[in-house]
């Protein structure tokens, strides 16, 4: 099981983009990358609510759809693969490993970035967060997930770059590997009790293939 942005994906670039063109269509000042980087994770509200540093729950929700909006026109050109994931993609389909992605991105971003990058007939479920549903690290839709599919959990392996990724892991009692070409850092990944770390997708093979 998959997280999206910042270990499939990189979509840092999309997102920095639609924060600051949502920022300048509201009159607010712009993010640094590095700002958004460490806002990145916890879903769109989240983000949103605190690039605005604002209480206005209006105000919130007038932003959220202006991030939406630019973020559906722009995101999927400002998009890259990771180098190596449709490598390692194929060789677990090849290897006939379930697959799944789940993700703190609305539901319907999370599949249309999903369906211009990967062939999604390979995964059993794309799920990001669906309207007024749990995010990340709740892990009732993890679990969901893992019970529809009749895998226990301490079957999978959840791969995610950030700390929300590994407590998901824990929290529904999956493997939890962070990677280190996404969005956070080493410390990170390790304070949140990763239980294996790489740096590369070819690495997943390594652990996978490990006596």
């Amino acid at each position: 099981m998959f997280d999206l942005d910042g270990t499939l994906l990189d979509t840092l670039p999309a997102i920095v983009n639609a924060v600051n063109r949502t920022m300048s269509d509201l009159e607010r000042p712009p993010l640094s990358r590095e700002r958004v980087r460490m806002l990145v994770g916890k879903g769109a509200r989240y983000l949103i609510r605190h690039a605005l540093d604002v209480e206005d729950e209006g105000f919130i929700a007038r932003g959220l759809d202006r991030f939406r909006a630019n973020y559906k026109r722009h995101g999927v050109a400002e998009t890259e693969r990771y180098e190596g994931i449709d490598a390692l993609l194929d060789e677990l389909h090849r290897r006939g490993l379930a697959l799944a992605v789940l993700s703190n991105k609305p539901d319907a971003a999370a599949l249309a970035a999903m369906e211009a990058f990967f062939d999604v007939d390979r995964f059993l479920i794309v799920r990001g967060q669906l309207d007024g549903g749990p995010l990340k690290p709740d892990p009732a839709t993890a679990l969901d997930i893992i019970e529809a599919h009749g895998i226990a959990a301490d079957r999978w392996i959840y791969v995610g770059d950030t700390a929300v990724d590994m407590e998901t892991a824990n929290n529904a009692g999956m493997c939890g590997v962070g990677v280190l070409w996404g969005f956070r850092d080493r410390d990170e990944l390790e304070g949140a009790k990763a239980h294996h770390i790489i740096d590369r997708p070819s690495e997943l093979i390594e652990l996978l293939d490990a006596p």
